[in-house]
């Protein structure tokens, strides 16, 4: 089993090199559409879609935990896409929460300025507007991946491989990938990755549910949730009654994948004694 992610800056045919790679392999790509259809089998696609490599509003990221709630349903989109084995997918930070695996080739496609121009007007736009959509959507997915991973998305470290289109083809830059995703120095995954994709699947789903649950029921969304086996997560914390603490396992049951609960919830009441 072998991934290969492709962060993409408009205009640099990105999308179209994940595509073309993807066929040569026989993998299945997943772009947009497929994550979206990944998220609403998992029930998840209003918050999946608040997320589409762009970040939150500001006033949600300042006064809301909603936007993690957001993010912890991508990544668990993200991870059970990875572990039904091979594939290629198009953005969507999966170069970082796959960054871990040896069994992953992270490649990023760029290219100069004017040369994304050219690009988008050779399909109809004009310069004004084409460098306006790039700026724009250039910004967008950067703020994404700094919002909800904390780095650079054009740092190259985070990259096994940079293609600059500036002098390469779309034919040359799918060879290349080809090349590398079918050499011995990405490997194929070992059988506990399946183990752990699913672990962190259901601790980001569980951890989102949580979260939510805190909104309306009063509880604190500091309580924490583990994976201990699969299909049984364990949930911890203070909470002030012991309604509290049945709201969050309730909520914790209700996730898909979530066969038992471990419920090591401490009642602390606010006012003891009272």
């Amino acid at each position: 089993m072998k991934w290969i992610t492709v962060s993409r800056k408009m205009g640099t045919q990105g999308s179209e090199v994940a595509r073309r790679v993807a066929g040569e392999l026989g993998y299945p790509l997943y772009d947009t559409k497929a994550i979206n259809h990944m998220a609403l089998e998992l029930g998840v696609l209003g918050s999946v879609r608040h997320v589409d490599e762009k970040t939150p509003p500001l006033f949600e990221r300042l006064f809301s935990q909603r936007p993690m709630v957001y993010l912890e349903r991508l990544y668990s989109v993200i991870y059970e896409l990875a572990k039904k084995g091979n594939a290629v997918f198009v953005g969507r930070g999966s170069q970082i929460l796959l960054r871990d695996f040896p069994c992953v080739l992270r490649v990023r496609v760029t290219a100069s300025h004017e040369k994304c121009v050219r690009t988008l007007m050779d399909q109809g736009l004009n310069r004004e507007a084409a460098a306006r959509a790039i700026k724009r959507s250039d910004d967008e997915r950067g703020a994404f991946v700094k919002f909800a991973f904390g780095v650079d998305w054009e740092d190259p470290e985070r990259y096994d491989l940079v293609l600059n289109m500036d002098k390469l083809s779309v034919n040359e830059a799918v060879s290349t990938v080809l090349h590398i995703a079918r050499s011995q120095d990405i490997s194929e995954a070992p059988p506990e990755t399946i183990v752990a994709l699913e672990t962190m699947a259901l601790a980001s789903r569980a951890q989102a549910a949580l979260v939510e649950a805190s909104f309306g029921h009063g509880f604190s969304s500091s309580l924490s949730v583990s994976v201990v086996a699969p299909g049984t997560v364990r949930v911890s914390g203070d909470v002030e009654t012991k309604e509290r603490k049945a709201e969050a396992e309730s909520a914790l049951r209700a996730v898909k994948g979530v066969a038992s609960v471990e419920n090591a919830i401490q009642v602390v009441p606010l006012h003891p004694g009272v």
